[in-house]
């Protein structure tokens, strides 16, 4: 029997029960489809509130979705994008990023998952040139691909650098509400108000059944969108059932009692595995992921009870993630686990 607890991706959880209720509720009866519907319309106003009054908000089905369109909404194919190497549209993404924007990715080391401005320079030697692919934006991800999360300052830089350049600065916020909750801030502190031009927003690893939206905050770069995401197989055409379940989620701070369960159980998760001298963790613990190196030996008999990645086969890098749902004896447990496997 396979293993059915749970540290390997947030993505396996079930929705949390108030997004259920909004999608039962809203099944009810008949309504304009492909997103003329009032769920919709009310999740859009939710999204202005949360970001402000001039943003346009577009939902689609999934995160590759939403950052393939927005990157392709704000370049050409002559275009490079400038990325993490660990960043998902490089690693995670099969490629699609590339096939459907055309852009090339201009991939950058970053050991702890950010971008900093200083290697991004030397990546723009080439502007003006017309034998070079023209770097057109600066994608970051917020939290980051190894659980590490922005300052508001270090995304400010890199906007201000990006602007600078007549670049643009795109934001995977698979795990926003993570890192908004990881820095105490508003969700509009840590995108608009740093100067951030478009934003994947993540539902589906917060509680959602599915659905992540696509965020501008200026007006010009959207006009298009809804063409490019008709053309990219992500119109809904029941949209109502989106439009719920982010209602629902950017309502009475659900979002940000979800993400603050995961960051919590993360800490705990670290706190409990930092006092196993066999096990080290491996980067800061500002989100909802551990990453932590255990040694291969002891590895297939804690995955014979607990779902989790291995990062790094050759260092025997895990990746431990938390959820909305991990309780503290889910933690708890797999600690106690670690130690008795480790002592045997």
């Amino acid at each position: 029997m396979k293993p059915v607890k749970n540290f390997a991706s947030d993505n396996n959880t079930g929705v949390h029960p108030e997004v259920l209720k909004a999608i039962n509720e809203a099944n009810i009866g008949y309504t304009l489809a492909y997103g003329d519907d009032p769920y919709t319309e009310r999740a859009a106003r939710k999204f202005r509130e949360h970001f402000g009054a001039d943003i346009q908000a577009y939902f689609v089905f999934n995160g590759t979705g939403a950052n393939v369109l927005g990157l392709k909404t704000i370049t050409d194919s002559f275009h490079a994008v400038v990325c993490p190497a660990t960043a998902h549209i490089n690693t995670d993404e099969g490629g699609a990023p590339e096939r459907f924007t055309g852009c090339k990715l201009i991939t950058i080391l970053a050991l702890d998952g950010k971008l900093k401005v200083e290697p991004i320079k030397k990546e723009l030697h080439a502007l003006g040139n017309q034998h070079h692919n023209q770097p057109r934006v600066i994608s970051i991800t917020q939290s980051t691909e190894l659980g590490t999360v922005y300052t508001l300052k270090e995304i400010r830089e890199l906007a201000d650098f990006a602007h600078e350049n007549r670049m643009l600065l795109h934001m995977d916020g698979a795990r926003i509400a993570n890192a908004a909750a990881s820095l105490n801030v508003s969700l509009k502190e840590t995108t608009v108000d740093c100067g951030v031009d478009i934003l994947s927003f993540g539902g589906t690893k917060n509680g959602m059944m599915f659905g992540e939206a696509v965020v501008f905050f200026g007006r010009q770069p959207a006009e298009n969108f809804k063409y490019i995401r008709k053309q990219g197989m992500q119109l809904m055409s029941k949209m109502r059932f989106l439009g719920a379940q982010f209602e629902a989620l950017l309502s009475n701070d659900l979002w940000l009692k979800n993400a603050r369960n995961a960051n919590q159980m993360a800490q705990l998760l670290a706190a409990g595995l930092a006092k196993v001298p066999q096990i080290r963790i491996t980067q800061k613990v500002e989100a909802n992921a551990v990453f932590a190196i255990i040694p291969a030996q002891y590895v297939p008999a804690l995955q014979a009870q607990y779902y989790f990645y291995i990062w790094n086969e050759a260092t025997s890098e895990a990746r431990l993630m938390t959820a909305f749902d991990t309780t503290e004896a889910d933690v708890l447990d797999f600690v106690k686990l670690v130690k008795e496997t480790v002592s045997c």
